[in-house]
């Protein structure tokens, strides 16, 4: 082919680009084509070249490429482009639609075998830019973020109680241990008539605010429905999930566990809006505290279970969050329920030591590295002696 042939080749071979006709660039590209200037994950191959210019095609509207100057040979032809596009449609280069007009400058050389373009090498201007925007992109998507993260645990921090009531002969342990994305755990306490105690934990399905915003308004209502009367722990849960059902976004909902202790006899009343069950050390025996009742926000017209048990002298109460049932090692193992239940039937420890327990058992079972997935939230109650 003479060297004004190849010129035409290469011309042809850039309109084709610019429609998106792969079968016309296939046609034209030798079976064995090579590309000198592949992208990071491109194949260097004919169909690789294809596959990526239809990618790049698939990102952008108004696409032209102007040859500004084209040199040739007997199988060499050098072309210098100005390219340009709206980039609208789809992610380029790691970046996500920016709606802006993207221009770059570039020099692609061609070699001609056999009347094909067997080989493209190729130098582009304006990547440098790509690459800054691309950075600044995703930089403001990580203060975005940052950002969210911080509101959210200041909205949640705000919501949980500054101090743990004191009961004569009683200890009291919460722990609240947050993951870097910050979830809907929430524990609270409820000082009620005659020296009784109201104990909650929850947990707001979702991350973020709006897992933040719902947990502490979950807990406010729980609050100001507890205290405004004598209202028996399903009752308040009865309330509390009428008042969220009209209002909570679509696919939220709130688990909670609500309990009454009377500090005196060691009496203990619940309900449970579909949370973890709680588990009740006696005797080195651990038990679950079993009520029926569905999450909060999911249903209007929830009637909840309430059962009821009397605490002894050393007993003990855990009251906690998926976090730490649901917690995966390297191997992909829950850390589950039946192993807390061992853990809870060993000799009696102090609210705090169990608590501490807990936590070391943990670290040893995910293992250093362990990326934290949910909110680990622990409540240990515990009748340590009698009142004077």
């Amino acid at each position: 082919m003479s060297a004004e042939e190849n010129k035409a080749l290469v011309r042809r071979f850039f309109k084709a680009q610019v429609r998106g006709d792969l079968h016309a660039m296939r046609e034209m590209m030798s079976p064995d084509f090579v590309d000198h200037s592949v992208l990071p994950g491109q194949e260097p191959g004919r169909e690789g070249y294809i596959q990526s210019v239809a990618e790049d095609r698939a990102s952008f509207s108004d696409v032209r490429r102007i040859v500004e100057d084209q040199v040739a040979t007997d199988d060499t032809v050098i072309s210098r482009l100005t390219i340009s596009g709206i980039h609208d449609r789809g992610e380029f280069a790691g970046m996500g639609p920016t709606g802006t007009e993207m221009i770059f400058t570039a020099i692609v050389i061609h070699r001609i075998s056999g009347g094909k373009i067997a080989e493209e090498w190729s130098e582009s201007g304006g990547l440098q830019e790509l690459t800054q925007r691309r950075l600044e992109q995703e930089m403001r998507e990580r203060e975005r973020i940052e950002q969210e993260l911080r509101v959210a645990r200041s909205i949640q921090q705000a919501s949980l109680p500054k101090e743990v009531p004191e009961l004569e002969g009683w200890e009291i342990s919460p722990l609240y241990r947050p993951a870097r994305e910050v979830g809907g755990d929430f524990y609270d306490f409820h000082p009620l008539s005659d020296g009784r105690l109201g104990l909650v934990v929850g947990d707001a399905t979702g991350k973020g605010v709006p897992a933040a915003l719902m947990m502490s308004t979950t807990c406010g209502m729980l609050r100001a429905v507890a205290q405004s009367s004598d209202h028996s722990p399903g009752e308040v849960l009865e309330r509390v999930n009428e008042a969220l059902c009209p209002n909570i976004a679509p696919n939220m909902f709130v688990t909670c566990f609500y309990g009454v202790l009377d500090p005196a006899g060691g009496h203990l009343t619940y309900a449970n809006a579909g949370h973890n069950l709680p588990c009740c050390r006696h005797e080195n025996l651990a038990t679950e505290l079993r009520a029926r009742g569905m999450p909060l926000g999911l249903m209007p017209g929830m009637s909840y279970e309430e059962n009821e048990t009397t605490l002894e002298l050393g007993d003990s109460v855990l009251f906690y969050s998926d976090g730490l049932v649901e917690a995966h090692n390297p191997q992909g193992e829950m850390f589950g329920t039946p192993r807390l239940r061992s853990l809870l039937a060993e000799p009696a420890r102090g609210a705090k030591d169990l608590t501490a327990i807990l936590l070391k058992e943990l670290g040893r079972f995910t293992g250093e590295g362990w990326e934290q997935e949910d909110d680990v939230t622990l409540l240990v109650l515990r009748w340590s002696e009698t009142r004077s």
